[in-house]
């Protein structure tokens, strides 16, 4: 299931810098959660296993089942979301998956999606938004007034946004270091303006759901893009350093205004 991957020259710089110890397998198949049983077997290549667990009081009565299995005791690596590169510290050391359906990716690419995998397990960030939210998920559920996966994929997504305001600083510092990683970037976010200016248009002709709009929005974060209303309150400082209740209040204040 796990193949050892090796890392170009600059792929191993970025990992000495953000992640040292950490390690990097291709994937056999592709997956969003791990089974318990292949998930275990990585316990050959690591040194040990350190499954996480959250409290089942801070999931919704109607959280989705992916959810509360993750929150329970299996062993569970990467959710829906996770894209095509998932890490984990649940292991130690840390271990960061290339899924299959990256093939035919163009190799820039691939490569900053990997230093980025280094540089969020640098920053110490939870692998999910429930060691987020924490019991706060609770709070967002009840502002968000849509079904438990579409809710689910806005938490998601405020979650890779708010991690996003701190990786793309060290992104736009590559263009010194590791210019093909920065080019990356950059091209990255140029595929991705013309979607994001034009998200108030297709929301309001029923185009794109809001859940997806938000998703699309919050990707556009961590490549500096301006954001329309009401995702523009996203890309602050405001967000970056108050986080979880942040992400509440917007939530709070954004369902609020549809509602009207």
């Amino acid at each position: 299931m796990f193949e050892r991957r090796d890392l170009s020259d600059r792929l191993e710089d970025v990992r000495d810098e953000h992640a040292p110890d950490a390690l990097v397998f291709d994937c056999e198949r592709d997956f969003e959660t791990l089974q318990p049983a292949l998930a275990e077997d990585l316990g050959v290549v690591v040194d040990t296993l350190e499954p996480v667990s959250y409290p089942s009081e801070w999931l919704p009565a109607d959280a989705p089942t992916l959810l509360q299995r993750y929150a329970g005791s299996e062993f569970t690596i990467g959710m829906p979301g996770d894209g095509s590169i998932a890490w984990t510290e649940q292991t130690d050391p840390a271990v960061v998956l290339v899924k299959p359906r990256v093939e035919g990716s163009p190799e820039p690419f691939l490569e900053f999606l990997l230093a980025e995998a280094f540089v969020e397990l640098g920053l110490g960030v939870p692998e999910h938004f429930l060691g987020f939210f924490e019991e706060g998920y609770r709070e967002f559920d009840r502002a968000v007034s849509l079904g438990p996966n579409d809710t689910y994929q806005v938490a998601t997504a405020l979650y890779d946004g708010w991690v996003g305001l701190q990786t793309r600083e060290v992104f736009a510092d590559w263009r010194d270091d590791h210019p093909d990683l920065a080019a990356a970037w950059q091209d990255a976010g140029n595929r991705l303006e013309g979607r994001v200016s034009d998200l108030p248009r297709a929301t309001a002709r029923g185009e794109i759901e809001f859940a997806d709009a938000t998703e699309l929005a919050c990707a556009a974060i961590k490549h500096a893009i301006e954001l329309p209303t009401p995702f523009a309150a996203l890309e602050t400082d405001a967000y970056r350093d108050h986080g979880p209740g942040y992400a509440v209040t917007w939530a709070e204040k954004t369902f609020d205004a549809l509602a009207e």
